[in-house]
């Protein structure tokens, strides 16, 4: 069996990020592999050590993706695949080259992040199981194969959770819950550096472009209030200020 996780590098949530000429400088900033794509590394890497096969990473961007890849391989994962393309280019655009190279691969079972967070999108994973024209199961919280051709997976509502059975091969997103991924250890790292990563042009995979234009990118920035309130007179009317204005301005409680 062959086990596949979709992984994207994006900007670590602790860098500072400036914008220039409209656009998000990442020159500066910290690139790390998606912490939900973490998930989905772990999970293959589980289903290889409980079943055997193969545990494959597969991405989709600029050349600096490869530390991405190679952490994912330094985690355990056996070789990955690097479809090199530098600029934006949109998740069904993406989906339909990722879905190319899984149709070659011929995986099983094929996880990827719930939501990736430099897009704050949840369409990656629904979009490549529309290419590839399989089952999709978003927000994956347990997993387990039954045999090579079906899998029983719990899936988190609001209300509760539902446990549903699906035929392979078929995509799984994946969240906080289903595992917890491991460090990369020292001697995982340095086997890391000669696993292959098979690099592949977009452009021969039929990229040409872009189905959605960036026009222009802002950082968000939140003014502080600077709200006092006195307490010195009436504590107890400025206790229950404070706590609606938590409640119905700042939403924390």
């Amino acid at each position: 069996m062959k086990f596949v996780a979709i992984i994207r590098q994006v900007p670590d949530g602790e860098s500072k990020l400036k914008i220039e000429s409209g656009r998000v400088d990442l020159s500066t900033a910290t690139m790390i592999l998606d912490q939900m794509d973490e998930y989905a590394v772990e999970e293959i890497i589980r289903l290889k050590e409980q079943h055997g096969g193969e545990a494959v990473v597969v991405a989709f961007g600029p050349e600096r993706t490869e530390e991405a890849v190679r952490t994912a391989l330094a985690m355990g994962a056996d070789r990955g695949v690097l479809i090199v393309h530098e600029g934006y280019v949109d998740p069904v655009t993406q989906a339909q080259a990722l879905a190319k190279v899984l149709a070659e691969e011929k995986p099983t079972v094929v996880f990827t992040g719930g939501q990736q967070a430099d897009w704050d999108s949840q369409a990656l994973g629904s979009a490549v199981a529309e290419a590839l024209g399989w089952p999709v199961l978003s927000w994956t919280t347990a997993f387990e194969l039954e045999g090579e051709t079906t899998a029983k997976a719990r899936h988190d509502l609001d209300e509760g959770a539902a446990v549903v059975k699906v035929q392979l091969p078929a995509v799984f997103t994946t969240q906080q819950g289903l595992n917890e991924p491991r460090y990369p250890t020292l001697p995982g790292i340095m086997k890391a550096k000669r696993k292959e990563i098979k690099k592949l042009s977009a452009a021969d995979l039929g990229v040409t472009g872009s189905k959605v234009e960036v026009l222009e990118q802002s950082i968000q920035e939140r003014q502080r209030l600077g709200k006092i309130l006195d307490g010195t007179k009436d504590p107890a009317q400025a206790a229950e200020e404070l706590v609606k204005l938590l409640t119905e301005e700042a939403k924390v409680i």
